[in-house]
């Protein structure tokens, strides 16, 4: 269920950012979410982001660059080694230039270069571009 939150989210971000809208309103929310939008503020993907009423239900507004392209979570868990992130990386991202794969790891919710540099394995989460 987790994921399926996840993905609905970052569609509803693409598809605002794709109309030329300001803001984005995700709703329902979940703690990876908060942590794959952090990942996504640091690499200067949104401006910032509100978590309103986080004991509830709960909302976020982000505010966003007009940077997305494309943002997917995967419904499906895969499975990956340190040595394995750059293979994944150069097959689900366009070019090497631009573009995050993002994992969760046993030290918490990391982009792909973070992964590698600490040379953790995990899940993976999605990725964004």
């Amino acid at each position: 269920m987790g994921r399926r939150i996840l993905n609905d989210a970052l569609r509803t971000m693409v598809n605002a950012d794709r109309r030329g809208k300001a803001t984005a309103l995700l709703q329902p929310i979940s703690g990876v979410m908060v942590s794959f939008l952090n990942i996504m503020k640091h690499r200067g993907y949104i401006k910032s982001f509100e978590v309103i009423d986080p004991n509830r239900v709960g909302r976020i507004n982000v505010e966003l660059h007009g940077r997305i392209k494309d943002c997917k979570a995967l419904t499906y868990r895969q499975d990956l080694r340190a040595k394995e992130i750059e293979q994944y990386r150069i097959r689900m991202l366009p070019t090497r230039q631009w573009g995050y794969v993002v994992i969760t790891t046993p030290n918490g919710v990391l982009d792909h270069e973070e992964a590698i540099r600490q040379n953790v394995g995990g899940q993976v989460l999605g990725y964004f571009h």
